[in-house]
């Protein structure tokens, strides 16, 4: 899958298409939304971040081979009970070709995560990657705490 260009690198044309090739959608669900699970961002001439959505948090779990991950690796690659080994999750990466990422997706009605690795990247231009699902759920909500705002702190 090929993300072109970084998103905030665009023509003011370019933005009136949306995200157009700039994000990964992994459900024809989270396209309908408008609600990519991956961004590749960047203004142009500075330095370019892949971006989660919504409260998704992603890691660059470093130059591990995407065939070789399990989906009982997400919190510790090597599953060795060392504080280095524990997976550091954030709103932003760094692209770098021949790492992988792990994604933990949180967005309203879907919960999942996904693995995807950089396998080439020119600045502002374009970013190459390969992931596979571990898992995506769309679900219906039941009930939900009362009072959740983006903008709130949530604090009375």
């Amino acid at each position: 899958m090929t993300l072109s260009p970084s998103y905030s690198c665009r023509s003011e044309e370019d933005f009136q298409k949306g995200y157009a090739n700039t994000a990964l959608f992994l459900s024809a669900y989270s396209r309908q939304r408008n609600s990519p699970e991956l961004l590749f961002n960047g203004a142009c001439e500075t330095w370019d971040y892949l971006q989660r959505h919504d409260l998704n948090v992603i890691a660059d779990l470093g130059d591990i081979p995407l065939e070789e991950l399990r989906p009982d690796q997400v919190f510790n690659v090597r599953r060795v009970h060392e504080r280095a080994n524990y997976t550091r999750f954030s709103g932003i990466a760094d692209p770098v070709v021949g790492h992988t990422y792990a994604e933990l997706i949180n967005q309203g009605d879907i919960r999942g995560f996904f693995y995807f690795r950089i396998t080439a990247y020119v600045p502002n231009q374009k970013l190459e990657l390969k992931y596979v699902v571990e898992q995506y759920e769309v679900f219906s909500t039941a009930e939900v705490s009362p009072g959740f705002d983006w903008t709130s702190t949530g604090h009375e």
